[in-house]
Protein backbone atom coordinates (compact mmCIF):
# COMPACT_ATOMS: atom_id res chain seq x y z
CA UNK A 1 0.00 0.00 0.00
CA UNK A 2 2.81 2.54 1.36
CA UNK A 3 4.70 1.93 -2.67
CA UNK A 4 1.02 2.73 -4.18
CA UNK A 5 1.08 5.47 -1.98
CA UNK A 6 4.67 6.63 -2.94
CA UNK A 7 4.08 5.99 -6.65
CA UNK A 8 1.10 7.98 -7.15
CA UNK A 9 2.97 10.54 -4.86
CA UNK A 10 5.60 10.61 -7.49
CA UNK A 11 3.63 10.65 -10.50
CA UNK A 12 1.45 13.50 -9.50
CA UNK A 13 4.30 15.87 -8.51
CA UNK A 14 5.56 15.07 -11.97
CA UNK A 15 2.33 15.84 -13.57
CA UNK A 16 2.66 19.37 -11.95
CA UNK A 17 6.15 20.08 -12.53
CA UNK A 18 4.94 19.16 -16.47
CA UNK A 19 2.20 21.77 -16.41
CA UNK A 20 2.79 24.74 -18.20
CA UNK A 21 6.28 27.22 -17.31
CA UNK A 22 5.45 30.20 -14.97
CA UNK A 23 5.22 33.49 -16.08
CA UNK A 24 7.89 34.47 -13.53
CA UNK A 25 11.11 33.57 -14.91
CA UNK A 26 14.94 33.87 -12.80
CA UNK A 27 17.69 36.01 -13.96
CA UNK A 28 21.48 35.46 -13.13
CA UNK A 29 22.94 37.86 -15.25
CA UNK A 30 24.58 41.13 -15.40
CA UNK A 31 22.08 43.63 -13.80
CA UNK A 32 20.19 46.23 -16.27
CA UNK A 33 21.36 49.48 -15.50
CA UNK A 34 19.49 51.13 -17.93
CA UNK A 35 16.66 50.72 -20.89
CA UNK A 36 17.15 52.94 -24.28
CA UNK A 37 13.86 53.17 -26.47
CA UNK A 38 14.28 53.96 -29.53
CA UNK A 39 10.66 55.11 -30.81
CA UNK A 40 11.30 55.87 -34.25
CA UNK A 41 13.04 52.60 -35.25
CA UNK A 42 10.63 51.10 -33.13
CA UNK A 43 13.50 48.74 -30.87
CA UNK A 44 13.99 48.85 -27.09
CA UNK A 45 17.47 47.61 -25.70
CA UNK A 46 18.40 46.86 -21.91
CA UNK A 47 21.49 47.54 -21.23
CA UNK A 48 24.40 46.86 -18.60
CA UNK A 49 26.47 50.28 -18.42
CA UNK A 50 27.11 50.56 -22.57
CA UNK A 51 26.66 47.17 -23.37
CA UNK A 52 23.38 45.90 -24.95
CA UNK A 53 21.85 42.99 -23.11
CA UNK A 54 19.42 42.72 -24.90
CA UNK A 55 17.21 44.02 -27.91
CA UNK A 56 13.34 43.79 -28.75
CA UNK A 57 10.99 45.30 -31.50
CA UNK A 58 8.54 46.87 -29.66
CA UNK A 59 4.81 48.96 -30.37
CA UNK A 60 4.11 52.29 -28.93
CA UNK A 61 1.09 54.62 -28.71
CA UNK A 62 -1.09 54.89 -31.80
CA UNK A 63 0.06 58.49 -32.06
CA UNK A 64 3.67 57.54 -31.83
CA UNK A 65 5.23 60.62 -33.44
CA UNK A 66 5.99 63.30 -30.31
CA UNK A 67 6.11 63.76 -26.31
CA UNK A 68 2.86 62.61 -24.72
CA UNK A 69 1.65 65.95 -23.76
CA UNK A 70 -1.91 64.70 -22.28
CA UNK A 71 -4.43 62.15 -21.82
CA UNK A 72 -5.87 60.49 -24.37
CA UNK A 73 -3.44 61.66 -26.70
CA UNK A 74 -2.30 58.24 -27.83
CA UNK A 75 1.65 59.56 -28.09
CA UNK A 76 4.58 57.29 -25.48
CA UNK A 77 6.53 60.28 -23.78
CA UNK A 78 9.90 61.02 -24.21
CA UNK A 79 12.37 61.73 -21.97
CA UNK A 80 14.51 60.04 -18.83
CA UNK A 81 12.41 58.15 -16.36
CA UNK A 82 12.76 55.24 -14.32
CA UNK A 83 10.65 51.99 -13.61
CA UNK A 84 8.59 52.67 -10.63
CA UNK A 85 6.59 49.68 -9.85
CA UNK A 86 6.62 45.38 -11.24
CA UNK A 87 2.79 44.96 -11.90
CA UNK A 88 2.51 41.02 -11.93
CA UNK A 89 -1.56 41.29 -12.45
CA UNK A 90 -0.99 43.51 -15.24
CA UNK A 91 -4.22 42.85 -17.86
CA UNK A 92 -1.65 42.73 -20.39
CA UNK A 93 0.39 39.13 -19.10
CA UNK A 94 3.21 41.47 -16.79
CA UNK A 95 4.37 44.63 -17.17
CA UNK A 96 6.79 47.80 -15.53
CA UNK A 97 5.81 51.00 -14.57
CA UNK A 98 7.49 54.05 -16.01
CA UNK A 99 6.93 57.11 -13.56
CA UNK A 100 5.45 59.41 -16.00
CA UNK A 101 4.05 62.00 -15.68
CA UNK A 102 7.01 64.13 -13.91
CA UNK A 103 6.73 67.05 -12.90
CA UNK A 104 7.52 68.94 -16.25
CA UNK A 105 4.42 66.63 -17.80
CA UNK A 106 2.25 67.37 -14.79
CA UNK A 107 2.96 71.30 -15.65
CA UNK A 108 2.70 71.70 -19.01
CA UNK A 109 -0.77 69.34 -19.45
CA UNK A 110 -2.19 71.62 -16.57
CA UNK A 111 -1.41 74.90 -18.39
CA UNK A 112 -3.64 73.47 -21.16
CA UNK A 113 -6.33 72.35 -18.62
CA UNK A 114 -5.94 69.13 -19.47
CA UNK A 115 -4.73 66.13 -17.31
CA UNK A 116 -1.00 64.73 -17.91
CA UNK A 117 -2.20 60.90 -17.85
CA UNK A 118 -0.50 57.96 -16.63
CA UNK A 119 0.09 54.61 -16.44
CA UNK A 120 2.47 54.31 -19.40
CA UNK A 121 3.80 50.30 -18.67
CA UNK A 122 6.07 48.39 -20.88
CA UNK A 123 3.91 45.47 -20.94
CA UNK A 124 2.83 42.32 -22.56
CA UNK A 125 0.81 42.18 -26.33
CA UNK A 126 -2.61 40.94 -26.59
CA UNK A 127 -3.55 38.10 -28.60
CA UNK A 128 -3.09 39.72 -32.30
CA UNK A 129 0.58 40.21 -33.68
CA UNK A 130 1.47 43.25 -31.72
CA UNK A 131 4.00 44.20 -34.91
CA UNK A 132 1.69 45.12 -37.45
CA UNK A 133 1.52 48.59 -35.99
CA UNK A 134 1.28 50.70 -33.34
CA UNK A 135 -1.82 50.19 -30.73
CA UNK A 136 -1.20 51.29 -27.68
CA UNK A 137 -2.79 54.12 -25.72
CA UNK A 138 1.43 55.42 -24.82
CA UNK A 139 2.51 52.34 -23.29
CA UNK A 140 5.48 50.60 -25.16
CA UNK A 141 4.55 47.60 -26.09
CA UNK A 142 6.30 43.48 -26.45
CA UNK A 143 5.49 39.63 -27.21
CA UNK A 144 3.94 38.32 -23.65
CA UNK A 145 7.09 35.56 -23.92
CA UNK A 146 9.64 38.88 -24.52
CA UNK A 147 7.75 40.35 -21.19
CA UNK A 148 8.71 37.27 -18.90
CA UNK A 149 12.22 37.99 -19.86
CA UNK A 150 11.76 41.45 -19.04
CA UNK A 151 10.12 41.28 -16.15
CA UNK A 152 13.05 38.83 -14.87
CA UNK A 153 15.92 41.22 -15.56
CA UNK A 154 14.54 44.61 -14.96
CA UNK A 155 14.22 46.05 -11.36
CA UNK A 156 12.25 48.66 -9.89
CA UNK A 157 14.65 52.23 -10.52
CA UNK A 158 15.63 51.03 -13.31
CA UNK A 159 16.61 53.90 -15.44
CA UNK A 160 14.65 54.43 -19.17
CA UNK A 161 15.33 56.96 -22.09
CA UNK A 162 12.46 56.86 -23.90
CA UNK A 163 14.22 58.65 -27.29
CA UNK A 164 12.53 60.00 -30.68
Amino acid sequence: MRAIKLFLMMVLLTGVAACGSSKFKRYNGPEVTSIQVHKAERKMYLLHNQKVLKSYDIALGFAPEGHKQYEGDGKTPEGTYQISYKKPDSTYHLSLRIDYPNRLDREFAHSMNKSPGGDIMIHGGPLRPIRQRDWTAGCIAVTDKEMEVIYSMVNVGTVIHILP
